[in-house]
């Protein structure tokens, strides 16, 4: 083998282990979720129709609502919807008081619905005036969380815009990541509202990649004041995709919120993201 050659073989070597993981097959979502805030209204009117259809759309997944006592509806009537319509509820989203009244009862339902994450969709507001108040319940979800692993399923918190605003200095979400334990206690990454938030998405990921294990997908117009439909925003979210690693073993959630037409925008998204690959 002469020079020339040896050096050609080696530098091509040399860029192929700088390559990411991901740029080597194409990757795609497997399993499409929904949160079901983004089609409350229809939700409101008729769940079961509302989850049929959602199915016959073609998401795999829903994020059921606590926040909303789903929708009226029983333990025992949203699994029999759930069955009928075929969907899964891998996450529901609940008020964070939760964990602090009857935690080990409501943990018993979500192993009946199947949940693996039990999901705050953010702190109560004494805790966007002061640090501290985040350090408490950050305390306080480090013991719910391990009473959840108890049973099965996942403790996280959802961050929403206000989390980008510094308080004393320091930026919430980062706060409650550094004083939670990794081992009882997950985030779930809604995309759109830290863009909302004026924050960036992509570098926090780089920073918390090992503590985001769930996400909502959510895009942005122009001006970051409004959602729109994941096509139409100005935020890459191929490029997002493409840098969570072991992606498929994370639930992911389209949530558009404020959409004119609920269920044509989910049509819309869910269409967007099966085409997606990268």
């Amino acid at each position: 083998m002469d020079r020339r050659h040896f050096f050609a073989l080696a530098a091509g070597a040399l860029a192929a282990r700088r390559v990411p993981h991901h740029w080597g097959a194409a990757g795609r979502l497997e399993r499409i979720g929904l949160e079901l805030y983004a089609v409350r209204g229809a939700m409101r009117a008729n769940p079961e129709a509302t989850l049929d259809a959602i199915a016959a759309i073609g998401y795999t997944d829903v994020e059921l609502l606590w926040s909303f006592k789903n929708f009226d509806r029983s333990v025992k009537q949203v699994k029999a919807a759930l069955k009928a319509s075929g969907l899964k509820a891998p996450s529901a989203h609940m008020a964070p008081e939760t964990i602090l009244t009857e935690w080990e009862a409501r943990l018993a339902e979500a192993r009946e619905l199947g949940h693996q994450y039990l999901v705050a969709p953010s702190l109560p507001a004494e805790a966007n005036r002061s640090i501290e108040a985040v350090r408490l319940w950050a305390n306080r979800f480090n013991v719910a969380g391990e009473v959840a692993r108890r049973y099965g399923v996942w403790l996280a918190l959802h961050n929403e815009p206000n989390h980008e605003k510094p308080i004393m200095g320091e930026r919430p979400m980062d706060v409650f990541l550094r004083e939670t334990d990794p081992k009882v206690v997950r985030f779930q990454l809604d995309v759109g509202n830290m863009l909302l938030g004026g924050g960036d998405p992509m570098a926090f990921l780089a920073r918390h990649h090992d503590r985001c294990w769930s996400f909502h997908l959510k895009n942005v117009a122009a001006g970051a004041t409004r959602d729109t439909e994941l096509a139409k925003g100005r935020f890459d979210l191929r490029a997002f995709l493409a840098q969570v690693k072991d992606l498929n073993k994370k639930p992911c959630f389209v949530e558009q919120e404020g959409s004119a037409d609920e269920m044509a925008s989910a049509r819309e998204n869910y269409g967007y993201l099966k085409s997606l690959t990268w």
